[in-house]
């Protein structure tokens, strides 16, 4: 790809954007807040949280696909609209549709979540459910789009989307221009594209982080190939940057103007969307909570700078918010699973119940367990549940259990460092 030819999106197109998006009940400014509690995390000098989540459908989305239709009409008559997404992008064009008053089919994968496909009807999209992920989402989108004629949205890989979402990275500046570091998470790269447009105009020494989700991180393995890499499937609970790949136009601007991009854990996501509930008292979605997981991971080093982790989306469905808490509590072991060794005999779980209740820890199930390889005959384990106020709580439950001659071990996770045993 040649210098010239990756030149596709201008400051001066992101300017022209924020233009078009003035009416305030389709884009509006949304707030930017301290957190002295992640401040402490992570050693930064000051960490402030861009509120994006807070936009109207709980995305950023919305900027690109208003843009991108709104120029559609100035070019000419539309009046109809496709595109595919697992979400937050439907539910952007399907509000940007409506509003400039055209109409809008969205494909959404099969394991999209219910609460996305109801929003994006809701802002009066017709929705299509086809494949089981975005890729297939997208190829059926495509053919739909050239049957009927009409003007298929891209969720990233269109100049005038990466325009639209390039306002945010004027916000942003605006919002705290001493900002040192930008974090943002990456799912097709059409948000860090404007982002990082905006920023090498306004403030080149700004260094620009890109994070992306283990399992379905794409952008190391494009820059190094030099062309853009797709996944065959996705494995992230962060289903807004589940796209499994990016575009030629999304990783030449990425080349030009990213410093860097690193990678986030299931857990470590899971366990940031608990931090920002407890701490900055926000909810916010896997991919929007991908930028603070990256701060407080290993990957990305951020001692004494001053931050700003955009937390793009909050669309966070019910179900996953508690499959989230749940693996989020048990890597705390406030939620702790132990499997305790016993003679199988009468008055065994009356007595491990009452140690456990002396540390005011609530059991929450218990079970026995005797048909294992492992096990004697008159042998079983019991398997308890139990919630705890964190792992020095945890701790102290099983240094009682052992101290009662008793083997136990931790099955939260199943890595040979987790376990206690005593006898």
């Amino acid at each position: 790809m040649s210098e010239d030819d990756a030149v596709t999106v201008s400051f001066a197109d992101i300017e022209a954007a924020r233009e078009r998006l003035e009416d305030p009940s389709v884009v509006k400014q949304t707030p930017i807040e301290r957190s002295t509690s992640l401040e402490a995390m992570t050693g930064a000098s000051k960490v402030l949280l861009k509120f994006e989540h807070l936009q109207w459908t709980g995305s950023f989305k919305p900027r690109g696909a208003y843009n991108k239709i709104t120029r559609c009409l100035e070019d000419g008559d539309l009046d109809r609209v496709v595109a595919a997404s697992a979400g937050n992008h439907a539910q952007g064009v399907a509000l940007a549709a409506t509003k400039l008053g055209v109409e809008s089919t969205i494909v959404m994968p099969k394991t999209a979540p219910q609460t996305k496909i109801d929003a994006t009807r809701g802002y009066g999209a017709t929705v299509k459910l086809v494949g089981q992920d975005f890729q297939e989402a997208t190829r059926y989108a495509r053919d739909l789009a050239a049957e009927s004629d009409a003007e298929f949205v891209h969720a990233f890989d269109d100049p005038a989307i990466v325009a639209g979402q390039g306002t945010l990275g004027l916000e942003m500046y605006e919002d705290f221009p001493e900002v040192d570091t930008v974090v943002v998470p990456i799912g097709g790269g059409g948000l860090i594209s404007g982002i990082a447009t905006a920023f090498a105009e306004l403030s080149p020494e700004t260094r620009i982080i890109g994070v992306q989700a283990a399992g379905a991180a794409t952008v190391a393995d494009s820059l190094d190939k030099g062309a853009p890499q797709t996944l065959e499937s996705v494995d992230t609970i962060a289903d807004g940057i589940a796209t499994g790949g990016i575009s030629d136009l999304t990783l030449s601007i990425i080349e030009r103007h990213v410093d860097d991009v690193v990678t986030v854990t299931n857990g470590e996501i899971a366990d940031a969307v608990l931090v920002l509930m407890e701490r900055a008292k926000q909810l916010v979605e896997g991919a929007g909570a991908a930028a603070v997981a990256a701060i407080r991971s290993d990957a990305l080093e951020v001692d004494g700078e001053r931050v700003i982790p955009l937390l793009c989306g909050g669309n966070l469905d019910m179900t996953m918010l508690r499959a989230i808490l749940i693996h989020a509590l048990t890597h705390r072991e406030q939620i702790l699973r132990l499997r305790v060794h016993i003679d199988d005999r009468p008055g065994k779980m009356a007595e491990l119940s009452s140690v456990i209740a002396e540390h005011s820890a609530n059991i929450q199930t218990v079970r026995h367990d005797r048909a294992l390889e492992d096990l004697d005959v008159g042998e079983a384990y019991l398997i308890f549940q139990v919630e705890t106020s964190g792992a020095e709580h945890a701790k102290h439950i099983i240094e009682s259990i052992t101290d009662h001659g008793y083997e136990v071990e931790i099955v939260n996770r199943a890595s040979a460092d987790t376990s206690s045993t005593g006898g």
